[in-house]
């Protein structure tokens, strides 16, 4: 980093941080600005004397605090631009200081390498820092470098002297002196950079050693560094976390917007918008599901089919690719495995048979029925891929592997809905006693989670395992923390009785939540918001189960009893033109 100039003589710290505004803050050249930077031969600046007369005569507005602040912040991005003289004109004008003049001296003297004359300044800001003890710690760092740098020019046995006569006495930090002590061995300089995670002696390693010194010394005496980036980030983040549509990926640079215009996402480039109506089922679609890496959606019906559709990765419109016949209860419920080769398929309450299929062949690998007194209407994958749980509301409750062979059994659970934990042991199931629990099969312990009012219809979980989204009867839809076991939020605007409706997170990041209603319409919501944002409207009867695209935050479907499977993008590229079947709700502040 440039120090703005090395000047010659250093000047001794003024008493008081900035200069009072209204005050004169003319110097002569050599010596230091009001920045508190030095600065050779005036950098060519016109002189401060010269005008005096009419600075003197004109009484200077007394700055306040923020204007100070924000002057500051600018200088020092103008300082890590390379436009020093301008920064001095900055402070100049303005009565500021860009920092400490002994901040400044103990800046240059880092970047410079000179350790002792850096750590004689150490002295000098110990009075202004808030906690005295600090300058131990910041001793260590200055040492740490001065031991490195030794190392890595040859010169062990300064550095044994560093480490020994200089470190150790310190007595903080031992067990990274223990550390530092064993780079000792490293022969050659690459070895030790690599070993020690170090960039080696120069300007990157010293910068970040600045960057580290500067979090024990108050603002006031040196800004912490890149300040104004970090402000504009935290700006930018935050609108984008309050702006209720934002589905694409999030970019922590500054580079891709624009610092001139607020962040605002048009509802037309949310999936709020019928692209296509799949009429292939010829009666109610009870289910349909997105494939985990988003190429393929399974849709499974009254009418005894599952139809595998394909998504084109261009156009994002589906393709009918095979359908798998043959289940004569209809399918309720599907299951990708996480790799996609199988998809096992459930029927109704009355329905004692459970179908895995491979989906590439088309094949029945498995059709599995342990009694014909069985209800096995809900089913999830083992994170391995290799075994699958399964079970229904009249007691059966099974984990099994890929031929259907039962594995181990969990008597007298009445199941509704079932998810396996990542950890691959936990099993969590809604039953009907209005609750969650997770039962263990390698232990066989089970433990209370989730306790509602009314029935838990369906649930699903997030892909981080901390959210579970129920669709609970009477109530509509509620998240809750697994972890901290407590309800977040109740979303409004859905009609729920007691059919089953599956509801899903999406988008990217998952900060979207949308389900299926009575009132025949797709809901969505933001996560952080009650209310609906958007209302999607054009199914005729119940819309039964949601799914978001979980690679094409654009891409949505949701299956309902008029026999449809609708599909939902962004608005075609017709600014004039508003498509029908959208009704805008409300702002997350309201």
């Amino acid at each position: 980093m440039q120090a703005n100039g090395t000047g010659g003589q250093e000047p001794e710290p003024e008493p008081q941080l900035s200069c009072r505004n209204g005050e004169s803050s003319s110097s002569a050249a050599g010596a230091v600005h009001s920045n508190g930077l030095q600065s050779s031969a005036n950098n060519g600046l016109p002189s401060t004397e010269s005008p005096a007369s009419d600075t003197s005569t004109k009484k200077k507005k007394r700055l306040s605090q923020s204007d100070e602040d924000v002057i500051r912040l600018i200088g020092q991005h103008l300082h890590g631009l390379g436009l020093n003289q301008t920064v001095d004109l900055l402070m100049q004008e303005s009565g500021c200081r860009l920092e400490h003049p002994a901040a400044t001296k103990f800046r240059n003297h880092v970047m410079e390498g000179e350790w002792e004359k850096a750590e004689s300044d150490l002295n000098e800001l110990k009075a202004l820092m808030h906690s005295p003890s600090a300058v131990v710690r910041m001793k260590f760092l200055l040492l740490q470098q001065k031991y490195l740098e030794y190392l890595e020019d040859g010169k062990i046995l300064e550095a044994l002297q560093v480490l020994r006569a200089e470190l150790t006495p310190l007595k903080y930090n031992t067990e990274r002196i223990h550390v530092l002590s064993g780079y000792l061995m490293c022969s050659l300089p690459d070895d030790l950079r690599a070993k020690a995670e170090w960039e080696g002696k120069g300007t990157a390693s010293r910068s970040k050693l600045l960057d580290k010194l500067q979090t024990y010394l108050p603002p006031s005496v040196m800004l912490p560094p890149r300040r104004l980036q970090a402000l504009l980030r935290q700006a930018v983040e935050l609108q984008r976390d309050r702006c209720l549509y934002h589905n694409t990926k999030l970019d922590s640079g500054l580079d891709n917007v624009s610092l001139l215009i607020d962040h605002v996402c048009s509802r037309k480039q949310f999936p709020c918008y019928t692209q296509q109506i799949l009429t292939e089922h010829c009666n109610e679609v009870w289910f349909c599901k997105f494939s985990n890496d988003g190429t393929k959606l399974a849709s499974g019906s009254k009418d005894t089919t599952v139809i595998i559709w394909q998504v084109d990765p261009d156009s994002h419109q589906l393709k009918q690719l095979k359908t798998l016949e043959g289940h004569a209860y209809g399918v309720s419920y599907l299951a990708w495995s996480p790799d996609d080769t199988y998809l096992i398929a459930c029927g109704p309450d009355d329905c004692s048979e459970l179908w895995l299929w491979n989906v590439q062949t088309g094949e029945l690998r498995t059709k599995m029925s342990q009694s014909h007194e069985d209800s096995l209407t809900s089913v999830a994958w083992n994170p391995d891929g290799k075994r699958f749980v399964t079970g229904g509301q009249r007691g059966q409750f099974y984990q099994c592997d890929l031929d259907g062979n039962l594995l181990d059994s969990w008597e007298g659970v009445r199941v509704q809905c079932l998810w396996c934990v990542s950890d691959g042991r936990t099993v969590l199931a809604s039953d009907t006693h209005q609750r969650i629990r997770g039962y263990n099969f390698e232990d066989l312990t089970d433990r209370n989670i989730v306790q509602e009012d009314h029935p838990i219809m369906s649930f699903t979980v997030s892909k981080s395992g901390r959210l579970a989204l129920l669709n609970v009867a009477t109530q509509g839809v509620h998240l809750w923390d697994l972890q901290d076991r407590v309800l977040v939020r109740k979303y409004q605007g859905v009609t729920q009785g007691f059919y089953t409706i599956h509801s899903c997170f999406g988008g990217y990041n998952e900060d979207f939540i949308a389900s299926g209603s009575e009132d025949h319409k797709v809901y969505i919501w933001h996560k952080r918001s009650e209310l609906p944002i958007a209302e999607l409207t054009g199914h005729t009867r119940t819309v039964n189960c949601v799914s978001w695209n979980p690679v094409l935050p654009g891409l949505m479907a949701s299956a309902s009893d008029d026999g449809t499977v609708r599909v939902w993008g962004p608005a075609p590229f017709l600014d004039s033109q508003e498509t029908e079947g959208l009704t805008e709700c409300y702002s997350m502040d309201s």
